[in-house]
């Protein structure tokens, strides 16, 4: 299912900021209880003019789908899209639950209550508090160990991010090594 840009447009603006680590972010949401959606730009959206967002929403604080614009993969494989080092422009929108049913009900595009927290902030105590806080036929539904699989076979099926994670890597250790002196 494609997810075009007026199903997550729109709410209300509560947020919007540059982040290195998306947890605050996550964390921010979840104490809040927003219903709506935040949209994430990664670095290399914002630095290389590559193609792509992610889309992620909530209801009260909890995710409950993410899409990737770039890809137009959802839920657990969009998330491995999104999974790249920061820093991240984030911008958080608040808007009615009602106005989210109908991508809701898009079964294919819905993560793990905990997933995302996981993936995207490396956070398990997150996660957890996550899963808490989601109503219990979203946690019993759906188990987070059953689909983290599949976004890991996701990852590990895209030798372009694999590649362009390595090198980012090996101009990282390059950097490194001149400004020490190697």
């Amino acid at each position: 299912m494609h997810l075009g840009p007026s199903a997550y447009e729109g709410g209300t603006l509560r947020k919007s900021r540059v982040v290195t680590d998306p947890r605050d972010t996550l964390a921010d949401v979840l104490d809040r209880e927003v219903t709506g959606y935040a949209v994430f730009e990664s670095q290399e959206t914002l630095l290389l003019d590559a193609e792509g967002r992610g889309v992620v929403t909530f209801e009260d604080g909890v995710p409950v789908l993410a899409y990737h614009t770039g890809t137009d993969r959802g839920g657990p494989p969009a998330l491995a899209d999104l999974a790249v080092p920061g820093p991240y422009h984030v911008s958080v929108f608040e808007l009615a639950a009602a106005d989210l049913a109908e991508a809701h009900a898009a079964e294919e595009l819905r993560v793990p209550p905990g997933m995302l927290a996981e993936r995207l902030a490396g956070d398990p105590a997150l996660a957890d508090s996550t899963r808490r806080a989601a109503p219990t036929e979203r946690t019993a539904s759906r188990s987070d160990a059953r689909t983290d699989q599949s976004a890991v076979e996701a990852f590990l099926e895209d030798e372009e991010k694999i590649a362009a994670i390595r090198e980012q890597a090996r101009e990282e250790a390059q950097q490194r090594a001149a400004e020490w002196g190697f």
